[in-house]
């Protein structure tokens, strides 16, 4: 297996974590909706994850809702003492699957007592604020109210660092004014660099990004220019796109999910790739790419 230290490791709060996790969304059923499938093979995933040297799972209790996090507690715990949970609030699935706002004290407070207890914890090492302005996308709007109401559960000793996630830069430069923000979770890929000046800064000021979606929104062009390049390099397309996500820059943490052991190996595997400068300049080229 991959040696993940390969890879390399980033500050995340006052933890240290290797830049290569995992993310545990595709445990939940589809749609990320009730039930997985096969929930044997989602706690194995874990296993094997953790086994591999994984030290950062990405999560939340809205996932399912309430299914990863059990799985998560029934496959790992107790847990590892370097192992790193970052989970998620700011949203809540209505019967229909919808994913809902849920910005309120009262909702935040429910949500992370509701992570608390569905994976076993007596505080979490890292609480991501979902913007829900959009739940396609990034979109400006006040965060004030809900990120204080966090910043008092950090001071309760529940949460030990907060981060956000769907959001603008000057929605991270006005949530710092309120308390630390430790990492920042965007949709960023090759295909979609809207965030390229955010990581950039947050680079500087030594703060996370944590992309999700490493593979959606290619247009046909740019997927073939992506397929082209991994099988050049005998690599599969994901493994190209996450290799150049590591090699993008130092600040970013992958979470690639998956529900399958044979994908898990494939994107531990990741760790090892390092692409030559050919290649990236042909795959830095997708972002303008129709």
């Amino acid at each position: 297996m991959a040696t993940l230290t390969k890879a390399g490791s980033f500050e995340l709060g006052n933890f240290t974590v290797k830049r290569l996790g995992y993310g545990a969304m595709q445990l939940a059923g589809p749609g990320v909706f009730g039930p997985p499938k096969d929930r044997a093979e989602a706690v194995a995933v874990l296993r094997e994850a953790g086994e591999g040297g994984v030290d950062h799972i990405d999560t939340s209790d809205f996932y399912g809702p309430h299914v990863t996090n059990q799985i998560i507690r029934e496959a790992l715990h107790p847990y590892a003492d370097d192992l790193v949970i970052v989970t998620k609030v700011g949203a809540v699935r209505g019967n229909d699957a919808s994913w809902n706002p849920a910005f309120s004290k009262e909702a935040l407070t429910r949500a992370v007592h509701d992570n608390l207890r569905n994976l076993g914890l007596d505080a979490l090492d890292v609480v991501n604020l979902r913007a829900m302005f959009d739940v396609h996308g990034p979109v400006e709007g006040d965060l004030e109210e809900p990120l204080t109401a966090l910043a008092e559960l950090q001071q309760q000793g529940l949460v030990k660092h907060i981060g956000l996630s769907n959001v603008t830069a000057k929605q991270v430069a006005d949530g710092r004014k309120i308390t630390a923000i430790v990492c920042v979770q965007n949709q960023y890929n090759l295909a979609n660099r809207g965030d390229d000046a955010l990581i950039e800064q947050l680079a500087i000021e030594g703060t996370a990004y944590v992309p999700f979606f490493p593979l959606g929104g290619f247009s046909p062009l740019q997927s073939s220019t992506l397929s082209n390049v991994a099988g050049r390099l005998e690599l599969t397309p994901m493994q190209v796109a996450l290799a150049w996500l590591l090699k993008r820059s130092p600040n970013i943490l992958l979470i690639p999910g998956t529900s399958s052991r044979i994908h898990l190996r494939q994107n531990l595997a990741v760790a090892d790739v390092d692409l030559p400068a050919d290649a990236m300049a042909e795959l830095d080229g997708i972002g303008s790419a129709g």
